[in-house]
């Protein structure tokens, strides 16, 4: 039997059906990526090879997008957290793209935001310290102009979880 290669191509771009193993499964691999397969098969109630097949399916579905390291900030000295919220006077494509790289190329900024409301963004910065603060702070005045910001510095993380409910699926 021959298959077209539209029938390929909408066997990849058809949405997978998800079920109650495979949102466990994004679940366990939310909480551990380096979980091996077996304990993930003895988890799920799956063999080896079934789990290892649907989290291929899962990768080539797009539903996981890559793996990655949760590093220490306190062994890291970024223990600080201040969230900057900002407002723009531009709304212009250039501006937005000015914007969008101004932010992309400083690493202690590790989160953006578009808002509704009275501000336009609120930015995530990872710092050493407070008094860093003012070295980001001019850093990003340098590279675009900005109408407004008012910095909130984080006195505790009460939850931090990178991973997402899988349970709307």
């Amino acid at each position: 039997m021959r298959i077209s290669i539209a029938s390929k191509l909408w066997r990849v771009h058809s949405p997978v059906m998800l079920d109650d193993r495979d949102r466990r499964l994004l679940t366990l691999l939310q909480e551990n990526a380096e979980t091996s397969v077996a304990e993930l098969a003895e988890r799920t109630a799956l063999s080896p090879s079934a789990c290892s097949r649907r989290i291929t399916r899962l990768r080539a579905a797009g539903y996981i997008t890559g793996t990655m390291a949760l590093l220490d900030r306190n062994k890291l000295n970024i223990p600080t957290t201040i969230f900057l919220l900002v407002r723009t006077g531009r709304h212009a494509e250039d501006w937005l793209e000015h914007f969008h790289k101004a932010v992309n190329d400083i690493p202690e900024i590790v989160e953006v935001h578009r808002l509704t409301g009275n501000f336009d963004y609120i930015l995530k910065l990872v710092l050493p310290n407070v008094e860093y603060y003012d070295t980001v702070y001019k850093d990003l005045l340098r590279r675009i102009e900005l109408f407004d910001m008012a910095a909130h510095i984080s006195m505790e993380t009460v939850k931090l979880s990178p991973g997402v409910p899988t349970s709307h699926l």
